[in-house]
């Protein structure tokens, strides 16, 4: 006989993993205990060593669907084990290193329960399990037991106690357990105040009522896991119109949601890995090509395809050749959609650019201009998450916006960041994420958007003091991005000085590059890659914006080998909401400006130009007044789509008209590279630096829309134009320079086109590609790369 102590560390609170652990003592005939603690579960054990091996054994094999065992550690247990049978003991606080895991979405079994008449979860709307449910969205504290969750607020009736403790069921010490006897209730309202009546329309309970309402073009908000969302049916243009003027939100594409993939199908092309994501307990929004495409877009043959008849509203996706698809995550999603054979807007509910809502006053004072009717109900929400975005690039997963479903699951650190010390990373100005260091792994916040706005900023404040405190982490010390203005900055440095805690600055596309190098698990003391950095702008190390970087790179430093040459923006930051200035400032760069009112008076473009205060743009030029000079590679995107007619006058959300220009591209010329005559950029030193001239370019362009070209193919020429040079830039570098792998980072190469093109020739060049899959690759993987490389330096230290 033996008696050991089990220490298990990784995802193993609140998914079932102590029922487990129990069900599987008992199978091999062990006696003993298991509890959670701070640092995740101990099992204290006795048996046969025949038995113990068995029992490690099938722990690993039968782990449960939500967990993940980072670290199994035997020790001899030198204490007495007075117990005759195994149990499951109170949870015992201590230092905190265990994990909490994300939402996760409604399971099979309790999909199945809740449109099951004979269930006593029939049409129960909160019903969950250790297989699905909220984590995050519910949690002030670990272990993560009831007590430390909104659901203390309910006390479980003797049905749901009984199953709380009975080892053989899935609900065994599920900590949201409840039923409509002992839990959280959903309701109706108007948003005038007047009162909800059956006679209204016709409806099984309040739940199943916002199927009609949405049937009959109104708006809802929805109060779910960690958020509210205002709904619609998207196939109604009427209603989709009438929430984008109410919600403010003009040409930004709505996600939708749709009751199952035949509905989707409908719609869009699904492979088997968009599937996959679809129906993961992570649950998120997927980007999918659509069908009704022309016949150069489409993958299958659709011969025998019958369109259906109601169609996706125009108004869901303006510009766009995708659509964000989801598939309820909730059981209150599933009731709502049970007969709903067409897909529905499910949008985050807030004004544009404020955080989601997420209680019952709130919503109601901020949306009640905006919904028809409220679906609330009386669980608090406690952390808001948004849901995560993700895409399907070369079969490989794409994160745009990490949250519901993947945060905060811990990322692992690369060899060599074994023993570092503990980090925190304050992240970017927009789409911003923190990230704490520890244990060689790291954890990202959900994405907590753009912290110019008032209530995103506090919500970052919010959070971070929650993360802290949940995960006892203790910096040693703080990493921030060199910009001085950025609001995460200045936090970061207060934080400093008031903690005398030392702070590292990291400059933006460093942090990039060092982010996909450790999501690719690079070791630390690998060589250095040659960074590929893309983006709208970043501060660059001589105090000017950058934003098109080929840097030599490793953890601890760069050196910045090829840029894109650096052009005005005019107007500062209003080049980034008016593409034309771009375009102007370019034509000004090249010296044609003046030949294009004679030689292209015709063009659109140049009309479009000469009705704006040119003079007056020249002298602010001329002098460098509010004109800074960038090397920003999503500024040239915006100068291109602008000059062919994409959105010129202003973008309504950031790379609006990048990701327009991407929709459009022609992909019969995508696909015949070698039929186009592609635009030349030139090559020139300035400063010791190579850097890509773009002012070659704009003449031939000017010439294409001039012989009216078409969009489509001018869009795909400069895809193909700018992935080519991108590729000979990195054969000069690579003859100069020692690299065997090449990191594709920043918002521009969130292009799935350009991602495609270079990556594709990069690989016929034997070049081993680095991209992102784990993080997003725009600045909501940013605090990964600062916390990383500053811990490098402190252990170079």
């Amino acid at each position: 006989m033996a008696t050991e102590a089990i220490r298990v560390r990784g995802t193993v609170q609140g998914v079932g993993f102590r029922p487990t652990v129990c069900r599987l003592a008992k199978a091999c005939g062990l006696r003993g205990d298991v509890c959670n603690d701070g640092q995740g579960v101990l099992i204290r054990v006795s048996g046969s060593e025949a038995a113990l091996t068995e029992f490690v054994f099938r722990l690993h094999q039968e782990c449960p669907p939500l967990a993940k065992i980072n670290e199994l550690i035997r020790t001899p247990y030198e204490g007495e084990l007075n117990i005759d049978d195994f149990v499951i003991s109170h949870s015992v606080s201590g230092t905190v290193r265990t994990e909490i895991a994300p939402d996760a979405a409604t399971c099979l079994q309790c999909q199945r329960e809740i449109f099951d008449p004979f269930s006593r979860f029939y049409r129960y709307p909160f019903t969950n399990c250790t297989h699905c449910g909220p984590r995050l969205s519910i949690i002030r504290a670990i272990p993560y037991d009831r007590c430390n969750t909104s659901m203390s607020a309910f006390v479980m009736c003797p049905e749901c106690e009984k199953e709380y403790h009975d080892i053989e069921n899935r609900r065994f010490h599920a900590q949201p357990v409840a039923c409509h006897t002992c839990g959280p209730e959903a309701w109706l309202e108007r948003a005038d105040g007047k009162p909800v009546t059956a006679s209204m329309f016709s409806m099984l309970d309040d739940v199943d009522a916002v199927c009609t309402l949405l049937q009959k073009g109104e708006i809802v908000a929805i109060k779910g896991i960690g958020g509210i969302h205002l709904a619609c049916d998207a196939t109604q243009e009427a209603a989709v119109q009438k929430l984008r003027q109410r919600k403010r939100r003009y040409d930004k594409p709505f996600a939708l949601m749709a009751r199952d993939i035949a509905v989707i199908e409908e719609y869009c092309f699904v492979n088997v890995r968009e599937r996959e994501l679809l129906t993961s307990p992570a649950a998120p929004i997927v980007l999918l090509e659509t069908r009704n495409q022309d016949a150069g877009r489409k993958r299958d043959k659709l011969e025998n395809y019958a369109p259906t008849i109601l169609c996706i509203a125009p108004s869901v996706a303006p510009g766009q050749n995708t659509l964000g698809f989801m598939l309820p995550y909730a059981p209150l999603h599933h009731l709502i959609l049970k007969r709903m054979n067409r897909p529905i807007v499910f949008t985050s509910g807030n004004l544009s650019e404020e955080p989601q809502c997420i209680n019952n006053d709130e919503a109601k004072e901020k949306l009640g201009h905006i919904a028809d009717y409220f679906l609330l109900h009386n669980r608090e929400i406690v952390n808001r998450v948004d849901d995560s975005i993700v895409r399907v690039v070369n079969d490989k997963i794409q994160i745009i916006r990490r949250a519901r479903g993947y945060a905060p699951a811990p990322i692992k650190l690369p060899a060599g960041f074994d023993n570092i010390s503990q980090v925190l990373a304050m992240g970017s100005e927009l789409k911003n994420t923190f990230c704490l260091l520890r244990d060689n792994e790291a954890i990202l916040s959900q994405h907590l958007g753009d912290l110019e706005n008032v209530s995103a900023f506090n919500t970052y404040q919010d959070t971070l003091n929650l993360y802290l405190n949940l995960f006892a982490h203790q910096p040693q010390a703080i990493a921030i991005d060199l910009h001085p203005e950025y609001l995460s900055s200045k936090l970061g440095k207060e934080l400093a000085a008031a903690n005398q805690i030392p702070l590292q600055l990291i400059q933006h596309h460093h942090a990039h590059i060092a982010a996909c190098m450790a999501e690719n698990s690079v070791p630390l003391d690998s060589s250095p890659v040659l960074g590929i950095a893309g983006d709208g702008l970043g501060y660059g190390t001589d105090g000017k914006l950058w934003g098109g970087e080929f840097l030599l790179a490793d953890y601890r430093q760069f050196k910045r080998l090829a840029t894109f040459k650096p052009v005005a923006m005019i107007g500062g930051t209003q080049a980034i909401r008016q593409p034309w200035r771009n375009t102007y400032a370019h034509l000004l760069n090249a010296n044609l400006w003046d030949n294009c009112q004679q030689k292209y008076s015709e063009l659109e473009i140049i009309k479009f130009l000469q009705r704006k205060p040119t003079d007056l743009l020249n002298q602010l030029v001329e002098k460098g007044i509010n004109t800074p000079l960038a090397s920003s590679v999503g500024r040239l995107f915006d100068a291109v789509a602008a000059a062919i007619g994409i959105c010129p006058e202003e973008c309504s959300y950031e790379g609006q008209a990048a990701i327009a220009l991407e929709a459009i591209a022609d992909i019969y010329t995508l696909n015949n590279p070698k039929e186009t005559a592609i635009y030349p950029f030139h090559f020139t030193f300035s400063d010791n630096i190579y850097c890509i001239d773009s002012r070659p370019i704009w003449q031939l362009l000017l010439d294409d829309l001039q012989q009216q070209t078409p969009q489509s193919v001018i869009a795909a020429k400069f895809h193909l134009s700018l992935a080519n040079v991108i590729v000979e830039t990195v054969k000069y570098l690579s003859q100069q320079n020692l690299f065997n792998q090449v990191v594709l980072t920043g918002g521009v190469f969130q292009n799935k086109i350009l991602l495609q093109l270079v990556t594709k020739q990069l690989q016929n060049l034997e070049i081993n590609v680095l991209t992102h899959s784990l993080v997003p690759t725009n600045d909501g993987g940013l605090s990964l790369g600062q916390a990383i490389i500053t811990a490098a330096r402190l252990l170079k230290e």
